[in-house]
């Protein structure tokens, strides 16, 4: 089925580079599950081979991939091991979002691109306990004080995916003199910076999602490189698509293992195997749909998103004509594929039996693992209530203009 989303040589060339890693990266990932160890080795692999600056535009040094483009080769690198793909993901969605929306100055972006364009990943740090999830709007603790010249920074942030290979820490704080959150780019080497290792969880294990200290950090003064317009400390974009792409390639995992089983296990009871059992095709036929609809709704919306920057919709404008419809393709398409990722694992269990509770089997992760999308912005509960509130509005516009004929 992914083959029908493939649509150039220039996509096919990385996903066969890609390719050239997979036994590697897929043999490592139930050790660094059980052993809850990050997956640097993969990483470094993943630098080697160019992958880490796939979202930097070409003018830049970078591969120049488009959402689209980033999400098929994350959908494929998520089918080798989830926490990998995760954890580079947020750095290929980062990346993306700054270079595509020239966030920051550009002396600050040329700065950042020399150092990606030499392997650096980079994540940004604003989920904090206090606070919540982050895109529910809470002030942010951790705060920035201006002391001769330089900007010092005190807090702790929670759930910083990749932070025990990040070159670069994007850190939400608080700017009392100003009265605003900003962001400030904080390199690993500074000086009282340290990672607390908090990350022990179920899912995603491998990912390092630990805290971040920061104790009297201090950075230059153009080191604070944004000052979001909008209120909340995270903003949902298109790139995040990235992210459930990954949950995709570990439902196509589960789909996978579940097929092979099938086609293979030929129990004394019957002749030939069980893919023959009504029961079973129904199963594998219900995975295929749920795997359909996920892809078609990720990369629908992935399409969707790139025609509307290049007509100059902007997604953060919900004001805007167009710019409504473009966040809720974006939202639903993210609720649509995590949703559908659990229920596909769920199915694959269900078709392999009691073996898939066992430890060494690879199904019992991909359940673990793809539970965790439900927790990645936006959430379910947001994403319904933005779908109801857009209908509202429009049959209410609907109303307003029918009454205006009618007088």
């Amino acid at each position: 089925m992914q083959q029908l989303f493939i649509k150039n040589d220039k996509q096919r060339e990385w996903l066969k580079r890609l390719a050239t890693l997979k036994e590697d990266i897929k043999g490592r990932a139930a050790y660094n599950d059980e052993e809850n160890v990050f997956p640097s080795k993969n990483i470094n692999a993943l630098r080697e081979i160019g992958y880490t600056k796939l979202t930097l535009p070409e003018e830049f040094g970078g591969a120049g991939f488009s959402l689209y483009d980033a999400i098929l080769l994350q959908e494929t690198l998520g089918s080798y091991d989830g926490s990998t793909a995760l954890s580079v993901g947020w750095s290929l969605l980062t990346v993306g979002e700054l270079f595509e929306n020239r966030y920051w100055n550009p002396e600050k972006l040329g700065f950042l691109a020399e150092r990606v364009n030499n392997g650096a990943i980079l994540n940004r740090a604003v989920s904090e306990v206090a606070t919540g999830s982050p895109i529910r709007g809470g002030r942010p603790g951790t705060t920035a004080k201006q002391v001769n010249g330089k900007w010092r920074i005190n807090g702790r942030k929670s759930y910083t995916t990749a932070s025990p290979e990040l070159d670069y820490f994007i850190t939400s704080a608080w700017i009392e003199e100003k009265e605003t959150m900003g962001f400030f780019l904080i390199p690993r080497e500074a000086k009282g910076l340290s990672i607390d290792e908090t990350w022990d969880v179920i899912s995603m294990r491998g990912t390092g999602s630990h805290d971040l200290v920061l104790e009297n950090v201090e950075v230059n003064a153009s080191d604070l490189v944004e000052i979001p317009s909008y209120s909340t400390g995270f903003k949902l974009n298109g790139w995040l698509l990235i992210v459930p792409a990954t949950y995709l390639g570990i439902a196509q995992a589960a789909r996978d293992y579940a097929l092979h089983f099938a086609t293979t296990h030929s129990p004394n009871s019957i002749k030939g195997t069980i893919a023959q059992l009504p029961n079973v095709q129904n199963l594998l036929g219900e995975i295929e749909l749920e795997l359909a609809v996920a892809r078609f709704s990720l990369y629908g919306a992935a399409e969707s998103y790139q025609e509307a920057k290049r007509n100059g919709i902007e997604q953060d404008n919900e004001n805007k004509e167009g710019g409504e419809h473009i966040v809720n393709a974006v939202n639903t398409a993210k609720y649509v594929v995590t949703n559908s990722a659990i229920n596909i694992v769920d199915k694959a269990m269900r078709l392999a039996g009691a073996r898939s509770l066992q430890r060494t089997n690879p199904l019992q992760r991909y359940y673990r693992d793809v539970r965790a999308g439900l927790h990645n912005p936006p959430m379910d509960d947001m994403t319904i209530t933005k779908l109801a509130e857009a209908a509202i509005k429009h049959s209410e516009g609907a109303n307003k203009n029918e009454k205006e004929k009618v007088n």
